[in-house]
């Protein structure tokens, strides 16, 4: 690419510059060319972010440490989002101690606020099981003032060990907060009230919901009936239906300030000796959406959960009457029963109702609506399917689909050995400026070369080189045999012309 530089440099005229670039490799050359060019001129905080995120996004790791240093030098303004981004970058290289090691160094840096990095890094941790450094890296930052905010990684504590069947661990993590100096939400208790359900801690988690009745629900949300929902369901799995139908009772008039009328007695005849529970709870649920106040946030808090719960017909039946009341369904209910319809394997219907329903009710589908779908197709082994309908959805106006999209798509049909349609769909991401990372195109230019494919491997090959992406020595070794070979034919082909005229 060709740089027009213009008389005077600005930091955002060269971040559009660098953008532009596709080779993050001459992208670097252009940023240290600038300050030559321009002695006046310095970089500020958003062009660092710009090269750094190039240099990431490309696994030019070494080249994006130095930069990383060279920010730091320069001492200017810079945001957590461009550590947020390195920290990323390292993770997905397996380089974790770099990782903790970049967020540590913070501190060194021109930046006030370092939040979104530090529950990054807790997240990182807690996905590599390293449990003991998430909590010492807990312990160091969850003092500081750099960090604004620390109920996100508490809950993101109290979730892995709910995960993990340790949910009494988690219950005493969730009773330190206070001392932390910040306070359960409601994403707390729905955490931790799910983990003692699933650990059979029915005991506790009683106990949770009277301490949520005086500290979030004292207003009555109708927010509040997913946790509630949770507790009675596991008492009515348990066979503790007379206790559930109690508490019930407890819950219509502290948790949700029911109205009298509401506050009635349920039919146990078609319960007894444990017959039907799935009934019961169903009952349960429409006296707990009775003795709510109906709006938006009530319906659609019982049904995107009842949606993960794969309770479909149930879920149906709460947005059913939701419309019925006036109200539309969210694109945030469309997503969950779309991923409920997926996780059963009811892919056709799920694209119904994307095609269908989410048009009637003017919702417009998400990239992350269609990526759902495209990874089901995919794991159902129908890359073909998904590729002719991404094909079908990418030429409607209306449909927004990214570049996960195309990737979703691409990197099975690698998998899957189609390197033919894969080679097809890689021109069409092409024209929009879409890329595969390195191991995709390793992969497509390998499976070309087994298929003879030569001017197609080369093509990808160059354009991955003029990426600044390095290809593998066996990608060359393919291309090398699929050369020989072909020399190998040519020359047999000439020694058989010559045979056929003597």
């Amino acid at each position: 690419m060709s740089i027009r530089w213009p008389r005077v440099l600005t930091p955002t005229y060269l971040s559009q510059i660098l953008q532009l670039e596709k080779n993050p490799l001459k992208a670097l050359q252009i940023f240290r060319e600038a300050q030559s060019r321009y002695p006046k001129y310095q970089h500020n905080g958003p062009v660092y972010a710009t090269m750094i995120s190039i240099l990431g996004k490309s696994r030019r790791i070494t080249e994006m440490k130095d930069m990383i240093e060279q920010m730091r030098k320069d001492s200017c303004e810079c945001k957590d989002s461009v550590f947020v981004s390195a920290i990323k970058t390292y993770a997905d290289a397996r380089m974790i101690d770099e990782a903790i090691s970049l967020y540590r160094s913070i501190p060194q840096f021109n930046c006030i606020n370092w939040t979104e990095s530090f529950n990054t890094v807790l997240k990182i941790l807690v996905k590599e099981n390293r449990l003991e450094a998430a909590y010492h890296l807990f312990r160091e930052s969850s003092y500081g003032w750099q960090v604004k905010s620390r109920i996100q990684s508490l809950n993101l504590l109290v979730e892995v060990l709910c995960d993990k069947n340790r949910s009494d661990l988690a219950l005493h993590i969730f009773q330190e907060m206070d001392y932390q100096g910040c306070y359960p939400d409601r994403d707390s208790y729905t955490i931790l009230m799910k983990g003692l359900c699933q650990d059979g801690r029915l005991h506790e988690a009683k106990h949770l919901l009277y301490s949520m009745f005086w500290r979030i629900s004292q207003k009555g949300s109708s927010e509040d009936i997913v946790v509630y929902r949770t507790l009675l369901d596991a008492l009515c799995d348990n066979g503790q239906i007379e206790e559930a139908t109690e508490i019930l009772g407890k819950i219509l008039r502290k948790g949700l300030k029911a109205p009298k009328r509401c506050s009635h007695r349920l039919d146990l005849t078609r319960c007894n000796n444990g017959e039907d529970i799935e009934g019961m709870k169903c009952m349960i649920h429409e006296a707990l959406f009775k003795g709510t106040i109906p709006s938006l946030a009530s319906y659609s808090a019982m049904s995107i959960d009842l949606y993960k719960d794969g309770k479909i017909v149930e879920a149906d039946k709460v947005i059913t009457e939701m419309q019925d009341r006036g109200y539309r369904p969210t694109p945030a209910i469309f997503e969950a029963k779309v991923e409920a319809l997926c996780k059963d394997s009811i892919i056709e219907e799920a694209i119904t109702v994307m095609e269908e329903d989410m048009m009637k009710a003017n919702c417009l589908p998400t990239a992350k609506v269609y990526n759902i779908v495209l990874k089901s197709l995919c794991n159902e082994g129908q890359s073909i399917l998904a590729l002719d309908y991404l094909n079908k959805i990418s030429k409607k106006s209306v449909c927004k689909v990214d570049e996960e999209s195309y990737s979703i798509v691409l990197e099975m049909l690698c998998r899957e050995r189609r390197y033919i349609e894969a080679s097809q769909l890689l021109e069409q991401m092409s024209i929009k400026s879409y890329w595969p990372c390195a191991d995709t195109f390793n992969s497509l230019i390998g499976g070309l070369c087994s298929l003879g494919s030569q001017y197609e491997a080369v093509m990808w090959l160059e354009e991955m080189i003029s990426q600044g992406k390095l290809p593998e020595i066996s990608v060359w070794d393919s291309l090398v045999s699929l050369f020989c070979d072909l020399e190998r034919m040519k020359v047999s082909t000439e020694t058989l012309h010559r045979l056929s005229r003597v």
